[in-house]
């Protein structure tokens, strides 16, 4: 049996590679997706205080902290129970906006959009974000660049960072806005609108004018039957920061709605050993394995999982683009894995209508911007982040300390959900032993469309942190080797430096 190894697989947030063993016809037997990185973050939050934990969370990613930053945000308020003022939410909200105009803007045109632009068979050398600009200009290249800082700007007028933002607190925010940095922000946002028009004019251009890519996004190779799962308002429309969490089946019908509290009665973790990856599914079915049809049990989170588990948008552009998609793709829900891409331009385009609502809001500057927490408890905190349904829940002591962390990140979802794409495009592609570097990038293209960020989705595992440490002395002689630190040795607040000179004292 041959075996073909794609690695690193490339333009994600992360770490993985990519097996794909063909039998003695040259045809696919089976293809795998492992994650070899490991973070310990839910046991590095053990033991600290309350209100750092939003703080701490965001160092999981430098790509999506914001979303970290929130769902901890809203965790904590659970568990202090303390509801934040209309103002504190409604700039919560408008910070999401910004993060999510930023990182739709980096997938689209840095790490999924070159396949389009430049095409999938292009070279190696060309798929990324300077062919993008040569194939479309240099003038489109700093639009790019423009707007992806606008949207990192608002994060860090209102956040206080662009990157790892410290402002949401317990019942609020730190900082209220003023009415400098209200038009400031304003005039960015209007800025991003008008691209986020002509982002979606490109892909129209470049994407839907092309009957080959058309024909690759809605061929079986990228085609997946599985449930969706995405926050909804109370009129069941898409809402990236607050509302309940809604899953709908393979054909669209609401499976259920559920609220942060809720989440363990919905969803359950299936391991495999072959990845440090956990593989979420719902509870209430039971673990099938990977298989899609109406009796799978798995689910997708993301762009197109939001919009298959909505009715709609919120928004009036947004909306007309919704259903200008669902129209050109043959109704709900859409099973096409590349679709994942004009779902994110469609709610690029969503999240700027919503900023500019919440920044014209005449609450946003009010001086209203927080409440006092109560007791310490336990809470529940989710938002959609870039990439999926987020959730965080923090369990605290008497003193506020947390004694116990669990994270179930987007691209943890969508892991089962990435596996079984891989697999499919593997199989749809590579026939007779023929394999080229186009076709692998095809591959490939099954994972990317899902903007996953395996930094994050790899913070827990049950098994092994590979680890080894060579321990010379002064003249460069080998003292010392460890090999293969057990995950249980790690304790609160260890860095692997910490647990490498405990172990040499311990030895």
């Amino acid at each position: 049996m041959k075996e073909i190894t794609i690695d690193p697989i490339t333009r994600l947030e992360g770490h993985g590679k990519i097996t794909i063993f063909l039998n003695d016809d040259g045809n696919v037997e089976n293809a795998y997706l492992q994650i070899p990185e490991l973070r310990g973050f839910e046991r590095f939050c053990e033991g600290r205080r309350a209100e750092d934990l939003p703080i701490i969370t965001t160092r999981i990613c430098g790509v999506c902290p914001v979303a970290h930053h929130m769902a901890g945000a809203k965790a904590v308020d659970a568990a202090f129970n303390v509801e934040p003022t209309e103002t504190a939410k409604k700039l919560r909200e408008l910070e999401y906006c910004g993060y999510f105009i930023y990182d739709h803007i980096l997938h689209f045109y840095f790490l999924g959009g070159p396949d389009f632009v430049v095409g999938p068979d292009a070279p190696a050398a060309k798929r990324n974000i300077l062919g993008v600009i040569e194939k479309a200009g240099l003038e489109i290249g700093k639009e790019v660049i423009k707007h992806r800082a606008y949207g990192q700007k608002i994060t860090g007028i209102i956040g206080g960072r662009p990157t790892h933002p410290v402002s949401a607190l317990p019942g609020g925010m730190a900082k209220a806005l003023n009415e400098e940095e209200r038009q400031e922000i304003e005039k960015m946002l209007r800025s991003c609108h008008e691209f986020a028009k002509f982002s979606l004019k490109l892909f129209d251009d470049i994407v839907l004018k092309n009957a080959d890519y058309v024909n690759l996004i809605t061929s079986d190779p990228y085609n997946l039957e599985t449930y969706y799962m995405g926050m909804v308002d109370k009129n069941n429309k898409v809402n990236f920061y607050d509302g309940d969490v809604r899953v709908v089946d393979t054909r669209g019908k609401e499976f259920v709605k559920f609220g942060p509290s809720e989440y363990l009665d919905i969803i359950e973790e299936h391991v495999e050993p072959w990845t440090y990856v956990k593989m979420p599914y719902l509870k209430k079915i039971g673990w099938k394995g990977f298989v899609t049809g109406p009796e799978t049990s798995i689910y997708r989170v993301g762009p197109l999982g939001r919009l298959n588990a909505s009715d709609g948008m919120a928004t009036p552009v947004a909306q007309a683009e919704y259903e200008r998609m669902y129209k050109t793709l043959g109704g709900k829900p859409v099973h096409a894995t590349l679709a994942f891409h004009w779902a994110r331009l469609i709610e690029l385009m969503y999240a700027t209508e919503r900023g500019l609502e919440l920044i014209t809001d005449k609450e946003i500057t009010s001086k209203d911007i927080r409440n006092k927490p109560g007791k310490p408890g336990e809470g529940v905190g989710i938002v959609e982040a870039a990439r999926g349904t987020l959730i965080h829940h923090y369990q605290l002591d008497e003193n506020a300390l947390a004694k116990k962390v669990n994270l179930v990140v987007a691209t943890t979802h969508n892991a089962p959900g990435i596996c079984m794409s891989i697999k499919n495009a593997a199989k749809g592609l590579i026939k007779n032993g023929e394999v080229n570097d186009g076709l692998l990038n095809k591959v490939e293209m099954a994972f990317r469309a899902y903007d996953p960020c395996f930094a994050c989705a790899t913070h827990f595992a049950i098994g092994e942190m590979p680890l080894e440490v060579n321990i010379f002395d002064s003249d460069k002689q080998l003292l010392k080797t460890i090999k293969t630190v057990s995950y249980t040795h790690l304790r609160a607040h260890e860095t692997v430096l910490d647990i490498v000179c405990r172990l040499l004292l311990e030895k």
